[in-house]
């Protein structure tokens, strides 16, 4: 059992070995970014008017319904809804 568990060991160490050599590797055979890749976009990390209408819509279409049926929206169900922007 010995031998069994250095042979493991040596194949964990051989492995790791390799694994650490190819990061150098890897790391010089990237091309220069063009300027296009440059400009990343970045997420918008505030609501604009438009979906702040949007929520207000969603929630007014949401109650309207319960109202009519009595029936309350299940969390993840996606109701066909089109925004009314000439409100």
């Amino acid at each position: 059992m010995n031998r069994a568990y250095a042979a493991q060991t040596a194949i964990v160490v051989v492995g790791a070995a390799l694994a650490i050599a190819a990061l150098p590797v890897s790391a010089q055979t990237t091309s220069t970014p063009s300027s296009k890749s440059m400009s990343i976009k970045v997420p918008r990390t505030t609501a604009t008017p438009e979906m702040i209408e949007e929520a207000i819509e969603r929630s007014k279409a949401r109650t309207e319904r319960f109202k009519a049926t009595g029936e309350p929206e299940q969390f993840g169900s996606e109701e066909p809804f089109r925004l009314n922007r000439t409100k």
